[in-house]
C-alpha cells in the first residue's frame, strides 16, 4: 500500500492595498455618487454594513473609475494585481519554508480581472516557479472560489506527494458602477460592502499546519438568479438578492452537520468558524441556524469590520486570523458562499 499523503495548510501570507473609512468613502465619494432619495437608502446601508474600514487598489476618493469601460479596467486589474499576488504568494511561500521552484500546483482564484497570459502565468515567471509546474485559473465563482481551490491543491497533494500554492486576488474597486447606471439596492450593498486583497495559501504533503481534512459543497440552483456577477460595458455588475439570507438558512445546517458527522465530530468541538461576511444579516443567519456561542464568529465579523468583503480571500484572512489568535484554534469549519447559489464548506485540524 503506498503512502498516504495528508494535505495541510503550512503557510497564508496576506496582501492588502492601503485603506480607507468606511465615513470618508461615504463622505468623499459616495454621497455624491447617489442622488435624491437613494442618497438617504444609500447612507442607512453604509453605516449599517458592519464595515469601518476597508481597501482599494484604486482609491475612489483619488481615482473615479465608474465611467471606465470595462476594457481600461482589465488593463488596470493586471497592472495592481501582479504586486498585490507577488506580495501575499513570497509571504506564505516564506512561512512554508519553501521556495516558488519547489511548487507543483499554481491555483489562482479571481474573479474581478481577466487577461491571457494572466497572473497565473506572469507570477509563475517573476517568482521562478518550475517550468513543469501546473496551472489552475478558477474564475466567477465569487466568494466561495477560494474552497473549490483549496480542494483542488489538497487533491494534487494527496495525489502527487508534492506542494500545490493558492492564490486568490480580489479588486473589486474596479467595478463601480456609473452614477448614470440603474441604482438599485442591491448594487448600494455591493457599493458599501466590497474591498480589495490577496491571499495565498501554501498546502504540502504533511508537517505543521490546518491539516485538510475534507471540503464539501451544495448548490440550490431554483435559486440561481439570486446572486449574480455581470460583465457590462462599465466593468462587472453585481446583483445580490436579499434573499440570500432565507436559501442560506435553508442549507446551512444540513451541510455543516453532515460534514462533521463523517469526522465524527459535533459542532461544539469546533473552536474556530470561518464564515465569508456576506454582510451582518448573512452572519447573523449563520449564526443562528449553527447555534453558535456569542462570540463564534467574532473572527468574522472582526474581518468585515477591518477589511469588508474581500470576495474569495476573504475566508483565508478570516482563517488566518484564527491561526494568530492567543489560543490559536484547533479545529475550524470553513463557510463561503456564492453564485450557485452555493455553500461551500471546508474541515480543518490544525497539527504541530
Amino acid at each position: 500500500m503506498g503512502i498516504v499523503f495528508v494535505p495541510v495548510i503550512a503557510g497564508l501570507g496576506t496582501a492588502q492595498p492601503p485603506s480607507a473609512s468606511q465615513d470618508e468613502l461615504w463622505e468623499g465619494f459616495f454621497s455624491r455618487h447617489f442622488s435624491g432619495t437613494t442618497r438617504s437608502l444609500a447612507q442607512r446601508i453604509f453605516a449599517n454594513s458592519g464595515v469601518t474600514r476597508r481597501q482599494a487598489a484604486v482609491n475612489p476618493l483619488l481615482e473615479d473609475v465608474s465611467d471606465w469601460p470595462t476594457e481600461r479596467r482589465m488593463r488596470r486589474y493586471q497592472v495592481e494585481a501582479l504586486p498585490l499576488g507577488k506580495e501575499a504568494v513570497g509571504r506564505a511561500l516564506t512561512a512554508a519554508g519553501l521556495s516558488a521552484s519547489d511548487i507543483g500546483l499554481f491555483i489562482v482564484c479571481s474573479c474581478t480581472g481577466y487577461a491571457t497570459p494572466g497572473l497565473d502565468i506572469m507570477l509563475a515567471r517573476d517568482l521562478g516557479m518550475a517550468a513543469d509546474t501546473q496551472r489552475m485559473v478558477i474564475g466567477h465563482m465569487g466568494c466561495y472560489a477560494a474552497l473549490p481551490g483549496l480542494g483542488a491543491a489538497s487533491d494534487f497533494v494527496t495525489a502527487r506527494g508534492r506542494p500545490a500554492l493558492l492564490l486568490c486576488a480580489e479588486l473589486t474597486s474596479l467595478h463601480i458602477q456609473p452614477s448614470s447606471a440603474r441604482v438599485d439596492t442591491q448594487q448600494i450593498v455591493s457599493h458599501a460592502l466590497f474591498s480589495d486583497a490577496a491571499v495565498a495559501a501554501v498546502v504540502v504533503p504533511g508537517g505543521s499546519g490546518y491539516a485538510l481534512r475534507e471540503v464539501t459543497a451544495v448548490t440550490d440552483t431554483s435559486t440561481a438568479d439570486h446572486m449574480t456577477w455581470d460583465v457590462t460595458d462599465a466593468g462587472f455588475r453585481m446583483g445580490l438578492s436579499p434573499k440570500v439570507p432565507q436559501v442560506l438558512s435553508k442549507h446551512v445546517r444540513g451541510l455543516v452537520d453532515d460534514l462533521l458527522a463523517r469526522h465524527g465530530v459535533t459542532s461544539s468541538e469546533v473552536d474556530g468558524w470561518a464564515v465569508h461576511p456576506g454582510g451582518p444579516r448573512i452572519l447573523n443567519v449563520v449564526e443562528r441556524e449553527l447555534a453558535l456561542p456569542p462570540l463564534g464568529l467574532a473572527a468574522s465579523r472582526a474581518t468585515l469590520d477591518e477589511h469588508g468583503n474581500c470576495s474569495s480571500p476573504t475566508v483565508l484572512l478570516i482563517l488566518d486570523r484564527l491561526g494568530r489568535a492567543t489560543p490559536a484554534a484547533r479545529r475550524v469549519v470553513m463557510l463561503a458562499f456564492g453564485p450557485g447559489l452555493t455553500l461551500y464548506a471546508a474541515l480543518l485540524d490544525r497539527q504541530d
